[in-house]
């Protein structure tokens, strides 16, 4: 007998995933607004902007600013500061594209520089200090010079609320007293989030001013410095930062250490011999009478 012929079928095509999409009776798109965005809790900023250039529809979604809020508060872990002056998106951009201040000003005395985190200031005082040894005291009615000089701390009013971001940077010394000097100085530099996106920050309108500053004419263990919202001067996580063995390197780590919580932030970097610091305080303001936007806690050897 011969070979029973095999039924030939007939060809037929795949259906896409957009055809599932528009035929009536399908169970799932995979064009879900609700799912991509769930989705890009996961992605980081690159990735983010990488698939809103695949199309119009996932630019749409991905551009969305609870995405890049998300995004945002995620990667410096931080807490949802309330209302912003700006676009997300934007905030985010100015937080992690490698912009430092020293990038806008005095590019040429720059050396190195590295980021340590964010943190928020709920109220508007802040307390700078450059001790470090144990909760200091609360500064009375004296004027900001004669705090620094007795106590080595000061207060600052008017400080801008939201989210602020702290780096450490290394600078050839930018506005020296010494004449001999040709060294270099560590600065704790602390900024508000939004301040490399006002006009009048990008214009040089913007600069900083001198608060004070504070001579140790003395061998010095280490270059310390510290910014605190005043109101959580007293919360157990600020109080962290006092515990100085649990942070600081030990007395031959020259590195840079930081410590930073959620309303304050650190620096320390132990010292060889020498003979002193001077440490200096500058502010800059959004404008003449404006908030305070950025801190600078500047100490070099003296």
């Amino acid at each position: 007998m011969g070979k029973r012929m095999r039924k030939a079928r007939s060809m037929c095509s795949c259906a896409s995933p957009r055809s599932l999409y528009l035929t009536p009776h399908s169970i799932f798109s995979w064009y879900e607004e609700d799912v991509w965005t769930e989705i890009a809790k996961f992605l980081d900023g690159r990735s983010l902007v990488m698939l809103a250039v695949t199309c119009k529809w996932f630019n749409r979604i991905m551009t969305e600013d609870s995405v890049w809020k998300y995004a945002c508060l995620r990667d410096l872990q931080v807490p949802d500061p309330g209302n912003v002056a700006f676009k997300w998106i934007k905030l985010y951009a100015t937080a992690f594209d490698g912009s430092h201040t020293y990038m806008f000003r005095q590019q040429e005395k720059h050396i190195d520089w590295m980021r340590i985190g964010a943190f928020l200031f709920d109220s508007h005082t802040a307390l700078l200090t450059e001790n470090l040894m144990g909760l200091p005291r609360t500064p009375n009615e004296k004027t900001t010079e004669k705090m620094l000089q007795q106590e080595g701390c000061c207060l600052l009013n008017n400080m801008k609320t939201g989210i602020w971001i702290a780096d450490l940077q290394l600078v050839r010394c930018p506005v020296c007293d010494l004449d001999s000097c040709d060294g270099t100085m560590q600065t704790l530099d602390a900024r508000h989030i939004e301040l490399f996106l006002n006009e009048g920050y990008l214009n040089g309108s913007w600069d900083y001013h001198t608060l004070g500053s504070h001579d140790v004419n003395k061998q010095t263990d280490g270059a310390s410095g510290g910014i605190f919202d005043f109101e959580h001067l007293h919360d157990p996580s600020t109080s962290d930062i006092f515990d100085l063995k649990s942070w600081v390197g030990k007395r031959n780590d020259w590195q840079p250490k930081a410590m930073i919580t959620l309303h304050a932030v650190a620096v320390n970097t132990n010292l060889q011999e020498n003979e002193g610091l001077q440490i200096k305080y500058h502010a800059m303001r959004a404008g003449k009478d404006g908030e305070v936007v950025s801190i600078r806690i500047s100490q070099q050897l003296l």
